[in-house]
């Protein structure tokens, strides 16, 4: 009788677990999806020289790091009360370490705001044809590592090299040109680093996107592998 009564109790916990981890899954995907929109509108706004627009970034970086305490604090909670075996440990570990890739992935696209903010109104030192190139790219790193989460299906990851090494090679490219450039006109240094830093911290964002690909296959497979 005892056993029996205990039942239904032991069902309800399992539910509410169940929902913690449901939950847990949902805010993760969400601090990803703004991680997106924070690399696309930061690089609009410098496109556009909207300082609105990049402002906008950086208050939604700060809704990022919001979502990064709270996940953290539920996966402590989770790891502390429920002491998860097998599958369930790898994903609330996994989220505790990508949501610092997502986070560090905001943080770049809040430094892009603010040097579209510094620099509206001011010419292009070059044309911005090959960073916005570079941000549609690391969006869609990002995007595939979500997608990998969401589906718990690894098939795609391994390619992020491919996409990881099209930023690299944007980013050498900028270089030489912003070189070549300041030698010819050494007065826009100033202009030129800006666009360095921009190119830079995109491609940091493409490493992060690594980063989280490599976790998630992990997460999935149990296997570790780098992607880079």
């Amino acid at each position: 009788m005892k056993e029996e009564t205990l039942k239904p109790e032991k069902k309800m916990l399992r539910l509410r677990y169940q929902n913690q981890l449901k939950k847990l899954a949902d805010m993760v995907v969400d601090m990803g999806e703004l991680s997106i929109v924070t690399v696309r509108e930061s690089v609009n706004a410098l496109k556009k020289q909207d300082v609105e627009q990049a402002q906008r970034v950086i208050e939604i970086e700060k809704k990022v790091d919001d979502l990064e305490f709270e996940i953290e604090r539920i996966c402590m909670e989770l790891l502390a009360l429920q002491q998860p075996m097998a599958e369930d440990l790898r994903f609330i570990v996994t989220c505790l370490k990508i949501i610092t890739d997502i986070d560090r992935i905001s943080d770049y696209s809040g430094d892009i705001a603010e040097i579209a903010i510094k620099t509206a109104g001011k010419p292009f030192f070059k044309p911005l044809i090959d960073i916005p190139r570079m941000s549609e790219i690391a969006q869609g790193m990002i995007r595939k590592s979500l997608d990998a989460f969401i589906a718990r299906r690894v098939d795609n990851l391994m390619k992020l090299s491919e996409d990881d090494d099209l930023v690299d090679g944007l980013f050498e490219q900028i270089f030489r040109e912003l070189i070549t450039l300041v030698i010819e006109k050494p007065s826009g240094i100033s202009d030129a680093a800006y666009l360095l830093f921009i190119a830079r911290y995109l491609e940091r964002i493409a490493d992060h996107s690594c980063n989280l690909a490599a976790r998630i296959y992990y997460m999935v497979t149990g296997k570790r592998v780098k992607i880079k």
